[in-house]
C-alpha cells in the first residue's frame, strides 16, 4: 500500500483559504463599503463626513491619549516585572512567569466584570470615575500582552555586555540607559504595539468599567455597526487599518535600527 504524501503547496491550502475567507475578503468588504454611497457609487463622502465632525475627531483624540497612556503605564509597570522574571537570583523557574499569564485564561468578559466589581469594593465608581476605572481595566488587562515580550527579550540579553559596560566604569544608571534598554528595545516596541492599537480599539473595557460614559473609537465602530451604518463603520474600521499599518512601518524601521546596534531580538 503507497503512502499518501502532500506537497507543501498542498499543506498551505487550508491556511491560505482561511486568510482568503476570514481576513481578504472581510478587509476587501471594509474598503467596499467606505468608499461607497447608500447607493453603491463610489465616493469619497464618507471621508469628508468623518473629518469634518467634531464628534468623531474627539473621540479619535480620546482614544489616542487612552491607549498612550495605557501603554506608558504598561510599561512602566511591566519593564521592572519583566527584569525581575528573566533574572534567575529571583526566578529559577517558569512558574511565577506563568502566574501572569494565568488570568488571560479565564474569559475577557469575566475579567473585566471581576474587575468592576473589586473596584466597586475599594470604594472606585466606574459612575463616578470613568477614566479611573477604565485605566485601571486598561492596564490590568493589557499588562501581560507587556511583560510576556519584554520577558523574552530579556532572557537573549547578552550578560557580557552588561559587564563590559561595568568593566569600563560605568555606573549602574550608565548602564540601565546606554546598554540595557538598547538591547531591550525590541521588546519595548513589540509591547507597546501589542498594547496601543487593541487600547484605542477596545469598546468591552470602556463600556463595562467607565459604565458606558467613556467612548472610543472601538466603540464608535460597533455602534455604527450595529445601527446598520455599514459605510461609516468600515470607513473608521478603514482608519483605524490605516493607522496600524503605519504603525507597523515605522516600528520594523525602529527595530532594524536596533539590530544594527546589535540588538539579539
Amino acid at each position: 500500500m503507497s503512502k499518501i504524501r502532500f506537497s507543501r503547496k498542498q499543506l498551505t491550502l487550508p491556511y491560505a483559504l482561511f486568510l482568503l475567507f476570514f481576513v481578504v475578503f472581510p478587509l476587501l468588504l471594509i474598503i467596499y463599503y467606505a468608499f461607497t454611497g447608500n447607493d453603491g457609487t463610489l465616493t469619497l463622502n464618507n471621508f469628508v463626513t468623518f473629518f469634518s465632525d467634531n464628534t468623531k475627531l474627539s473621540v479619535l483624540l480620546i482614544s489616542a491619549i487612552i491607549g498612550f497612556g495605557n501603554t506608558a503605564l504598561c510599561l512602566l509597570l511591566g519593564y521592572p516585572v519583566a527584569m525581575i522574571l528573566s533574572n534567575k537570583q529571583y526566578n529559577n523557574s517558569k512558574v511565577i512567569v506563568m502566574l501572569f499569564v494565568m488570568p488571560m485564561w479565564i474569559n475577557f468578559v469575566l475579567r473585566i466584570a471581576a474587575t468592576r466589581d473589586l473596584l466597586y469594593w475599594i470604594g472606585i465608581n466606574g459612575g463616578e470615575y470613568p477614566y479611573l476605572a477604565t485605566m485601571i481595566g486598561m492596564v490590568y488587562n493589557y499588562l501581560p500582552f507587556t511583560i510576556l515580550p519584554l520577558y523574552t527579550t530579556m532572557l537573549k540579553m547578552d550578560k557580557s555586555l552588561i559587564e563590559a559596560s561595568y568593566d569600563l566604569g560605568a555606573n549602574k544608571s550608565q548602564t540601565f540607559v546606554k546598554t540595557i534598554i538598547p538591547m531591550t528595545m525590541p521588546g519595548v516596541i513589540s509591547a507597546a504595539t501589542m498594547v496601543f492599537m487593541p487600547t484605542m480599539s477596545s469598546f468591552v473595557i470602556s463600556d463595562v468599567m467607565g459604565e458606558n460614559k467613556i467612548q472610543l473609537i472601538g466603540n464608535t465602530i460597533q455602534l455604527n455597526f450595529e445601527q446598520g451604518q455599514w459605510h461609516s463603520g468600515s470607513l473608521i474600521a478603514l482608519i483605524m487599518l490605516i493607522i496600524i499599518g503605519i504603525s507597523m512601518l515605522l516600528t520594523k524601521n525602529v527595530q532594524k535600527q536596533e539590530n544594527v546596534r546589535g540588538s539579539l531580538w
